[in-house]
């Protein structure tokens, strides 16, 4: 549980906006420690010289090409208190919320943005390099910064610097970042496993494990033995130097001669656009790059198919027959340039296509040509600028075993903090839908050929959350409501316990939804495949103001596993929810276990302080520990206590075992 006064944390925000000015002045800023926290994580393998070179360059390519997100950083102000405390809320129910993301106590969103992209390139940089995929560039020597003729590496430090040197190399690389963000940044566990599953790391949770085995000396890692940028300087091996030089102009003659050749129009890289180089020879890998060969399902297929997912949607968009457009997409995928922006929903399998894609969707979408190719697994998105193709991006997103409502639709298009759908053929309407105003009217989005109008996505709004927009489909089948969190896939919005969830369309679901969409928030950008919402205990308040409403949500990932739960209390008349308790890889709240217990701090109108639980109504009994005592049949607690008591929660269920407070 978490300690803190919910009525004093707004509703989370949809976070500032980093642009490239600010983090430029911040990278500035923060530099050196930047730069000792990339070369700490680093694998000490790879030498001191190139080591301290590949840091510098690691943290000169961590400033974001565009606009960025804050919000994406993994931090709760809540991170910082103590698990088995409860947070305190007044009667009014305040705006309170899960919480916006913590102020860096050094440089803030700006560095704590800058802080993850190192983190990030540092581990890729770690990575072994494999025959069967593309290198990263941050497994490559770095191009820029170059030093000829010299080897540079920082002072030496004493035998305790040599012996914690060699304990970080004896770490793996996400067990080294994480002592490195504990012991330097002074990072709780909490955050370092949110920085950590942000930058990557699948299993966050291990790396932390296997670095707390090792002594925090705070005071070593910030020694000089480990500061890439105060550096001596020694020559290289000068006979050896002149050997390569000599090899190096012999080979650049071979280069010229064939790049000269492969530039001939008989046989170039012109046709792929933006993709990487390709030399593949394989029969299989030329024939799934081969546009004529692109699978393109008939219009009518989902009306007589028993299946309703992503293989029976036809080929769509004013572009479907131009080859060179879809020969880009296709080489960009199996191989995108380094000027090419890649995102992936987390745990999404990287690399081209095994075979010849479904066409999903070619043609132009405002100022960009788009191509939406499907593989049996994945949903993948090529964009390109309508006049040329700097500036490509490529999306990929886990689909498998998607079907009904998750097989609906797809983002087609970003803009100006706007979102166009592409939806399924058997869809009949499409509405655009204030989660929060639940009364409001819907408002028609008139879909042409499957292609909504644009409509407000609070995934890209900034500022307080004032409202939240979703996408309404109705089908022959029912209607139900997708929220955009960030990624190609919308996620599934639903109500009711956990074995049996319903649409979140009808009047009752939209109002057990609206004070809680802002929590949504918190989910973003986590591969989310569908949100549920259970009120599982409703409890008088003590002072006689009405009943307070406890709802359980839980966000279930593409991955299968590391879903997060968020434990919600509202007051009467309040407008929002407030999180109440929150864990993340558990089965509470779920199909499989559908048992959650999690209480509060609240304060009446006459200034009485009480303790308030509540767990799912197979719960026998409650208990507390800790700071304060008491207990009660059922699922219901209520304890007269004081302000800032802490405590723990142990629940009976009707079964005989037993549970915990989430957390």
């Amino acid at each position: 549980m978490q300690s803190h006064d919910v009525a004093s944390h707004p509703a989370p925000a949809c976070g500032p906006v980093i642009d490239v000015e600010q983090a430029e002045a911040t990278l500035v800023e923060h530099y050196p420690r930047l730069v000792r926290l990339a070369y700490l994580v680093l694998p000490p393998g790879l030498g001191r010289n190139r080591r301290v070179l590949t840091a510098h360059a690691l943290v000169q390519r961590a400033l974001p090409r565009g606009r960025a997100l804050a919000a994406v950083i993994p931090s709760q102000s809540g991170g910082r208190h103590s698990a088995g405390a409860f947070p305190r809320t007044r009667e009014t129910g305040g705006a309170g919320g899960a919480g916006g993301p913590a102020e860096n106590l050094d440089g803030g969103p700006g560095y704590a943005l800058l802080r993850l992209r190192v983190v990030r390139a540092a581990l890729e940089a770690g990575r072994p390099l494999r025959w069967a995929a593309w290198p990263k560039r941050s497994q490559l020597p770095p191009l820029l910064p170059q030093v000829w003729g010299l080897r540079l590496f920082p002072h030496s430090g004493g035998a305790d610097e040599l012996a914690l040197d060699q304990r970080l190399s004896a770490l793996s690389a996400p067990a080294r970042a994480a002592h490195v963000l504990r012991g330097l940044e002074k990072l709780p566990e909490d955050e370092v496993r949110g920085v950590l599953a942000a930058a990557g790391v699948a299993d966050p949770r291990t790396a932390i494990r296997e670095a707390a085995a090792l002594p925090t000396q705070d005071a070593l890692l910030n020694s000089p033995e480990f500061d890439p940028c105060a550096l001596q300087a020694r020559p290289t091996d000068l006979m050896r130097r002149r050997q390569h030089t000599k090899a190096a102009l012999a080979a650049a003659a071979a280069v010229a001669v064939c790049g000269a050749l492969l530039a001939l129009p008989t046989g170039g890289w012109g046709p792929d656009g933006a993709a990487a180089p390709s030399d593949a020879q394989n029969p299989a890998a030329r024939a799934a790059l081969d546009p004529a060969r692109v699978t393109r399902v008939v219009p009518t297929a989902w009306r007589t198919s028993a299946r309703t997912d992503f293989s029976v949607w036809p080929a769509r968009g004013a572009l479907t027959g131009d080859r060179r457009l879809l020969r880009r997409a296709l080489a960009v995928w199996a191989r995108p340039g380094e000027t090419v922006r890649v995102s992936a929903t987390p745990g999404t399998p990287s690399g081209g296509p095994a075979g010849p894609p479904q066409l999903l969707y070619a043609g132009q979408v405002d100022a960009a040509r788009v191509v939406i190719f499907y593989d049996g697994l994945r949903i993948v998105r090529y964009a390109e600028p309508k006049d040329g193709t700097d500036g490509a991006a490529l999306d990929l997103a886990r689909a498998d075993a998607a079907t009904g409502a998750e097989a609906e639709a797809l983002v087609l298009d970003r803009a100006d903090g706007n979102v166009r759908y592409l939806t399924a053929p058997w869809v009949r309407a499409a509405a655009e839908r204030d989660l929060v105003r639940p009364s409001s009217v819907a408002m028609d989005l008139r879909p042409a050929d499957g292609v909504t109008a644009p409509l407000a996505s609070p995934a890209q709004s900034s500022g307080s959350c004032a409202s939240w927009n979703v996408l309404q489909l109705t089908d022959g089948s029912g209607t139900r409501l997708l929220a955009d969190l960030g990624e190609l896939m919308p996620a599934h919005l639903t109500v009711g316990r956990p074995a049996g969830p319903r649409e979140a369309s009808g009047t009752a679901a939209l109002r057990t939804w609206a004070p809680l969409a802002c929590s949504l928030a918190a989910v973003r950008s986590q591969g989310v495949r569908a949100v549920n919402a259970w009120e599982y205990a409703r409890q008088s308040l003590p002072d006689g103001s009405g009943a307070a409403e406890w709802v359980c949500t839980r966000a279930d990932t593409w991955r299968g596993d590391d879903p997060r739960v968020l434990a919600q209390f509202r007051t009467p008349g309040g407008r929002s929810g407030v999180v109440a308790a929150q864990a993340e890889g558990v089965a509470a709240c779920g199909a499989k276990d559908p048992h959650v217990l999690a209480g509060v701090l609240w304060k009446s109108a006459e200034g009485a302080w009480y303790l308030l639980a509540a767990g799912s109504e197979n719960t026998a009994s409650i208990r507390t520990t800790g700071g304060v005592s008491g207990s009660a049949r059922g699922n219901l607690l209520t304890v007269r206590t004081r302000q800032g008591a802490r405590a723990g929660l142990r629940g009976t269920l009707t079964d005989g075992r037993t549970v915990g407070g989430l957390r």
